[in-house]
C-alpha cells in the first residue's frame, strides 16, 4: 500500500475551480494467510503422487493417480487461489470500488463526498496478524464489507482522510450566494 509522499502526510488540495483528477490510493486483496490450507495441499499431493507413483497395487495405473492429484488440486487448491485473486479493493480519491468474480465481474463503488461510517472488527487471530474487517455504511445503500484485509489501521486512516478532503472539496466548490441588492 502507498501514501502520497506529501508535507503533513495529505495530498495537496487544489486550487478552487481546477477539476481533481482521480487517483489510486492503494489496491489490495485480503489476508493471504487464507491460502495456507491450499499451499499445504499442493505440498501433500505432490508428495503423495512422488511416494506411490510406480508403486500402485495391481488394479490400479499410474495415470489414475495422476488424475485424481490433479482433481484434488484443482479443487482443494486451484479453486480457492483464484477466488481470492479475483476480489480485489481499490480505494481511489473519489471512491471505494470492490471487483470481484473470476468468470463474472461483479463491480460496487461507494463514493467519498457522500460520506460514510466506517466500522472496524477484529478478532484475535486478525490482531495478531495485522489485519481487520472494515465496514463501510452510508445509510442508503448496503454496506460495503472490506473482510479480512492487510493493514487495517492504515486503511482505515486512508479512507477517513478521503473522507474528509472530499467533503472539504465539495463544500468549497458550492456556488456563492449572489451579492445582496444595494451593497
Amino acid at each position: 500500500m502507498t501514501q502520497p509522499a506529501t508535507f503533513g502526510g495529505r495530498p495537496p488540495t487544489p486550487a478552487p475551480g481546477v477539476p481533481t483528477p482521480e487517483l489510486r490510493v492503494a489496491r489490495f486483496r485480503s489476508h493471504a494467510r487464507r491460502l495456507v490450507w491450499p499451499a499445504l495441499v499442493v505440498i501433500a499431493v505432490a508428495g503423495a503422487v512422488g511416494f506411490f507413483y510406480g508403486n500402485l497395487p495391481a488394479p490400479f495405473e499410474n495415470w489414475m493417480l495422476l488424475t485424481a492429484a490433479a482433481v484434488v488440486v484443482l479443487l482443494l487448491a486451484l479453486l480457492p487461489f483464484l477466488s481470492w485473486w479475483s476480489h480485489t479493493w481499490t480505494i481511489t480519491t473519489r471512491r471505494v470500488i470492490e471487483r470481484r468474480g473470476a468468470l463474472v465481474a461483479r463491480r460496487r463503488e461507494l463514493t467519498h463526498v457522500r460520506g460514510y461510517s466506517i466500522q472496524v472488527n477484529r478478532g484475535p487471530l486478525q490482531r495478531l496478524w495485522g489485519a481487520g474487517t472494515l465496514v463501510l455504511t452510508n445509510g442508503v445503500d448496503e454496506p460495503m464489507r472490506l473482510a479480512n484485509i492487510p493493514s487495517v489501521e492504515l486503511v482505515h486512516e486512508s479512507l477517513v482522510d478521503q473522507v474528509e478532503v472530499n467533503q472539504i472539496l465539495a463544500h468549497r466548490e458550492l456556488p456563492l450566494p449572489p451579492p445582496a441588492p444595494g451593497l
